[in-house]
């Protein structure tokens, strides 16, 4: 429980970090979710494994800002630009 919800285990495993570790031996790197607590566990257990930094993966919006409008406030546009002077600049 978290301050009084509950939250299903699967819901919160998929709010860990993921991390970039790189094995020195074989020069392989993959990516771990866990806690910062595990990751630095990991990395003091298995010598070999550094950890690579990069760039985080963070997706803003998707789309352009007429595709997220409301189709009510679409059907006001087109009565405003159906009202509007000829030369109008109103998609």
């Amino acid at each position: 429980m978290l301050a009084g919800r509950i939250i299903p285990v699967g819901h919160y495993k998929n709010k860990m970090p993921t991390y970039t570790l790189k094995d020195t031996r074989t020069l392989q790197e993959f990516d771990v979710t866990c806690s910062w607590e595990e990751l630095q566990e990991r990395i003091d257990h298995m010598p070999d494994l550094v950890q690579v930094m990069k760039a985080p993966k963070i997706i803003g919006g998707t789309g352009d800002m007429y595709s997220r409008i409301p189709s009510g406030f679409k059907d006001v546009l087109s009565r405003v630009k159906t009202g509007s002077a000829k030369n109008n600049t109103i998609k």
